[in-house]
């Protein structure tokens, strides 16, 4: 059984620099491609960052120079370093993992990140 397990989500605010943390379990973590994604009330989810077996990256245009994604393999891991936060990062944040284009999409629960004063 393949589970994903956000934490380190919470009121943040602005300017904070919080960190989430995915831990996966049920999937031959190294060969997966890991992201995260978020939703904010009223829109689609949008991908925000990624990272795949070999550890290359790309991101979301909004958050670029501010957000880093980055995976631990020994410990069955992905993290989201989020930097100088704003208003509009305030959403839910998904971890997600697939193993290939087309293959089985598994999410995580969903952790909520509020940035407000």
């Amino acid at each position: 059984q393949v589970q994903l397990v956000e934490s380190g989500g919470g009121l943040v605010q602005p300017g904070g620099s919080p960190r989430l943390s995915c831990a996966a379990s049920g999937i031959i973590f190294s060969i997966y491609r890991m992201g995260w994604f978020r939703q904010a009330p009223g829109k689609q989810r949008e991908l925000v960052a990624r990272i795949t077996s070999g550890g290359s990256t790309n991101y979301l245009d909004s958050v670029k120079d501010r957000f880093t994604i980055s995976r631990d393999n020994a410990k069955n891991t992905v993290s989201l370093q989020m930097n100088s936060l704003k208003s509009e990062d305030t959403a839910v944040y998904y971890c997600n993992a697939q193993a290939f284009t087309g293959g089985p999409n598994y999410w995580g629960q969903g952790t909520q990140v509020t940035v407000s004063s």
